[in-house]
């Protein structure tokens, strides 16, 4: 404490560039995590069929929970598993709420499908998941921009006017598609087109479900597993988003966030991989690299 304050009373010691290297620097500690993670993961692929079954039934409700439950769906966790394996009608809950679960569902499924195809993704595949999202509840304006005005809830922040959506998500379209982004470590560039298509707000309801599903078919295709935003962690997700939209773009706080969720579910699927029989001969470099830390703690 009394080292950074003196030095901060030095004419030549810059206390914002401090902070920035200290963030960049941890930045990059996350994403070589992640980098070994996903290294560690590849080592066990092909998965087995059972394996992805089994994922996929765990993150159809973990995803479709928390990025419903963001939005204020009321229904719980297990709640949500109901509606989705057993068709269940839960007792005291909308026929919206099930309704957000069912097309939520629905939406995955289409980004799973669209991340096994070789093509670019563009406006029209973007409103074909907020059409999912929204066609069973308000079929009006499902995969239709929005005709009217916005600002974000709570803040001063005003979204572009509806008369320049078109050409925003145009644009929006041919960056998701350049060199320039591909080449972004793909945690980067899923945040980033998670952040970029919130602050344009094409839709008037339904937005922050669709950049989720967004953001997750760009890790997918990339080989991650789904990266869900708690909804424990909804305020910081909220004030993250506004503090980029408040600061020049300034996707610190969003990285960070996103970084954690993706770290917290490689290791849940490799949590799974390493205790599955099915995986016997693979994941060597995991084992090894384990063992190895495990005699240096020794």
């Amino acid at each position: 404490m009394q080292r950074v304050i003196g030095l901060s009373q030095q004419a030549n010691f810059s206390l914002s560039a401090l902070i920035e290297d200290y963030l960049t620097m941890n930045y990059q500690l996350k994403l070589e995590q992640i980098d070994k993670l996903k290294a560690w993961l590849d080592g066990f692929r092909p998965l087995e069929p059972t394996i992805v079954a089994e994922l996929k039934k765990l993150y159809d409700v973990r995803f479709t929970y928390n990025s419903n439950a963001i939005e204020g769906n009321t229904l719980t966790q297990s709640e949500t598993e109901l509606v989705l394996t057993k068709g269940i009608t839960v007792g005291g809950k909308t026929l919206d709420e099930h309704l957000e679960v069912i097309g939520h569902k629905e939406a995955i499924d289409y980004i799973e499908s669209l991340a096994q195809r070789d093509m670019e993704i563009n406006e029209w595949e973007i409103k074909q998941i907020h059409n999912l999202i929204l066609r069973k509840i308000n079929p009006d304006e499902a995969g239709r921009y929005r005709p009217l005005d916005v600002m974000a809830a709570g803040t001063n922040y005003r979204y572009p006017p509806h008369y320049l959506l078109s050409q925003l998500m145009g644009d929006f379209a041919i960056w998701l598609n350049s060199d320039s982004a591909l080449r972004l470590h793909p945690l980067e560039y899923a945040a980033i087109a998670h952040y970029r298509f919130v602050s344009i707000h094409p839709f008037r309801d339904g937005n922050g479900r669709t950049a989720r599903l967004l953001m997750n078919l760009l890790l997918i295709r990339a080989g991650y597993p789904i990266v869900v935003i708690n909804n424990q962690v909804r305020n910081d997700y909220i004030n993250a988003l506004a503090y980029g939209q408040q600061n020049q773009d300034d996707l610190s706080q969003l990285y960070g966030l996103i970084f954690d969720a993706a770290i917290n579910s490689l290791v849940q699927v490799l949590r799974l991989l390493v205790t599955a029989s099915s995986s016997r001969g693979k994941g060597e470099v995991f084992y090894r690299e384990i063992t190895d830390f495990l005699g240096d703690g020794e």
